[in-house]
């Protein structure tokens, strides 16, 4: 179970995610990128409502760019998150989580946590060895299942699952590596609708992921997630309860896309 209270960076990370499942694990270990390229920005905006009426309290930045790892040309994406200055007297938020993806695969080969939230500070390192099923962090060495992911590289993952391939109610499963345990999660299909947003009207796809309880959230399929229905499959917005309130997540801005943003109906 994850131990804490991250209300920013966590809770937009885990949008990227009947008793059968309708695919295996190993289906998607080898999943191409077809939707996004390095120079992606993508700028959200967090609205938390506790007394009727949403008010911004921060933002998370997710940003795509080319680097090498052990020699190797690498996708590196990295999410920040922070609240702004006058949330930071309720709860203070600075994050940065980064991800080293392999281009072929999308199959993460490290992870690197950085975190201070309400003073309660976190950094971890994870290697991957996804031929050998081991991650080796700031604690030691544990054991993988096949086709791992972290919370960075399971989002840009997500965002390649081609959803015309499934029907109204299925469920598309990962495991995610995080805080040295694994967890078994899978992302529920409803299909698509129009949605208005903050920045505009779009025609939108829509999932429900499984959450892992914690404090902050509920355990199961409470938040709902929109995403733009076109081959950018970019987040538009996510929506949950937590412990005390909800949870609003609206795209605000974006830049280097790799296709136009065909999904766009109207600005608000």
């Amino acid at each position: 179970m994850i131990k804490t209270t991250k209300p920013l960076l966590l809770f937009v990370f885990f949008i990227i995610f009947t008793n059968n499942l309708i695919a295996q694990k190993g289906e998607f270990c080898n999943i191409k990128n077809t939707v996004f390229q390095a120079g992606e920005k993508l700028v959200m905006k967090v609205f938390y409502n506790a007394l009727g009426s949403y008010i911004g309290a921060g933002e998370a930045v997710f940003t795509t760019a080319i680097d090498r790892f052990n020699g190797k040309p690498v996708y590196h994406c990295v999410g920040e998150g922070k609240t702004y200055p006058f949330f930071d007297k309720i709860f203070k938020v600075r994050d940065r989580y980064e991800s080293y993806i392999d281009m072929e695969t999308m199959s993460p080969y490290k992870f690197i946590r950085n975190v201070d939230e309400g003073g309660y500070k976190i950094y971890n390192n994870v290697t991957f060895n996804q031929a050998a099923n081991t991650a080796v962090s700031n604690n030691g060495v544990f054991k993988i299942t096949d086709c791992m992911q972290d919370v960075v590289s399971s989002m840009y993952y997500a965002r390649n699952i081609d959803w015309n391939k499934y029907k109204v109610g299925d469920k598309v499963p990962f495991d995610m590596f995080l805080d040295d345990e694994i967890y078994h999660l899978y992302i529920r299909y409803l299909g698509k609708e129009k949605i208005k947003t903050q920045y505009g009207k779009f025609n939108a796809i829509k999932f429900k992921p499984l959450l892992i309880k914690g404090t902050i959230f509920e355990g199961g399929e409470k938040m709902n997630v929109w995403v733009s229905d076109d081959p950018n499959h970019i987040i538009l917005r996510v929506e949950s309860p937590i412990s005390v309130g909800t949870i609003k997540v609206d795209m605000m801005g974006y830049s280097g896309l790799r296709y136009p943003l065909t999904s766009l109906i109207s600005f608000r």
